[in-house]
């Protein structure tokens, strides 16, 4: 049985293309135009996006310098009052004068001591005289009453007289001793080997030495060596030891560094300004400080951990804390809330809360908000490591 031949295939008309040809061309131009659209839109966004500068995080050095103020004060340093009354009658040393151990200061006319004095004396003979005569009394009654010539109690009492007046020589002879001691104050000595920085009395003068004593005839410092006090803020007070080493620089002597050592610490904050009192002592044998000078005491201290630090025009204070505004590789910001170290100014330390490959906003506008599209203008160089200073 023979089939007959398959018929062709029916031609599509010239309508069917055609409408297929500008159904095809209507797509183009609407990709093409959504395209343009796009790509309008997002340069107005970008256009329209805060213009912002950007800096990377710094990585804290190993150590830093930390430069304080500090209060120069001699070794020693002690004023010197009268201990008697009288009138100054000289006074050998002037200031600036360099004096040793009990060298001669001044000398004080005292009347009244050496009248008292002569009184003290006269009585201390009446008081010697009297007991010699009980003693000799005595004797004898101890003698007459081996052969019971006079009764015990009569010798007991002749005893007990002697005792009396021993005990009267004893008291006229310590006050004696104490005007003598009285009257030797009339010397006015150095206390120590140093430099006399203040006089403050003149010939003729009254000096008084009771209750209130007013001001110090002289005052005398031993500045061969110098003690610096400072006051060290509470985030690197556990960094300071007794022993370590530190420079002194002062305005008077430019470029001139002087070797210090932390002497002691005083092992407790203030609770007041919640810092801690530190001695250092520094050698002056040529006399070149002065005690009650200010100088700057540069202490060079080793990080303890490595940290990243921000210029501080990058922090963001928020009711929610302290926060950065990162930019990401979308250019949208992202805020991220970090843990604040030290402060050294210019710049803190930042504990927590970046990465040191992040792009940080540097003074960023108080509307920037977490997601918002930014245009990064430039990358700030590298934040400046400056000592801290307080």
């Amino acid at each position: 049985m023979t089939h007959p031949p398959p018929s062709p295939p029916t031609p599509i008309s010239d309508a069917r293309l055609r409408q297929f040809a500008w159904i095809a061309v209507a797509i183009a131009v609407v990709l093409a135009v959504w395209g343009i659209v796009s790509r309008v839109s997002a340069r107005y966004a970008i256009a329209a996006a805060t213009t912002v500068v950007t800096v990377k995080p710094t990585v804290a050095p190993g150590s830093e310098a930390l430069v304080l103020p500090g209060s120069v004060q001699a070794n020693y340093e002690a004023p010197i009052y009268a201990r008697t009354n009288g009138y100054l009658r000289a006074w050998h040393t002037d200031i600036g004068t360099p004096v040793k151990k009990g060298q001669l200061l001044a000398e004080i006319d005292t009347p009244e001591i050496d009248q008292q004095l002569g009184q003290a004396q006269a009585d201390l003979a009446v008081a010697e005289a009297n007991y010699q005569l009980a003693n000799t009394t005595d004797l004898r009654w101890q003698g007459l009453l081996a052969t019971e010539s006079v009764s015990k109690q009569d010798a007991e009492q002749r005893a007990g007289d002697a005792a009396a007046k021993k005990a009267a020589v004893q008291s006229a002879a310590a006050n004696v001793a104490r005007l003598r001691d009285m009257e030797s104050f009339k010397r006015v000595l150095a206390p120590f080997d140093g430099v006399v920085t203040q006089r403050n009395t003149d010939i003729g003068a009254l000096i008084n030495a009771g209750q209130s004593p007013g001001s110090p005839l002289f005052r005398v410092a031993d500045t061969h060596r110098l003690r610096i006090y400072v006051a060290v803020p509470q985030p690197y007070a556990s960094s300071i030891r007794a022993g370590m080493s530190a420079d002194l620089m002062f305005a008077e002597h430019p470029g001139r560094r002087y070797p210090a050592t932390v002497a002691f610490t005083a092992e407790a904050l203030d609770p007041a300004s919640r810092t801690l009192q530190v001695e250092l002592q520094v050698e002056n044998p040529r006399h070149e400080l002065f005690p009650g000078a200010y100088g700057e005491v540069h202490f060079n201290l080793a990080a303890a951990a490595s940290t990243l630090r921000l210029p501080a025009n990058a922090l963001l204070f928020r009711a929610e804390g302290l926060l950065v505004a990162a930019v990401g590789g979308d250019y949208r910001v992202h805020l991220k809330p970090i843990i604040e170290g030290r402060d050294f100014g210019s710049s803190i330390e930042v504990v927590h809360g970046i990465d040191a490959a992040d792009d940080i906003v540097v003074n960023p506008p108080d509307s920037i908000a977490d997601g918002a599209l930014v245009r990064v203008l430039a990358k700030s160089g590298d934040p400046a490591a400056a000592p801290a200073r307080r």
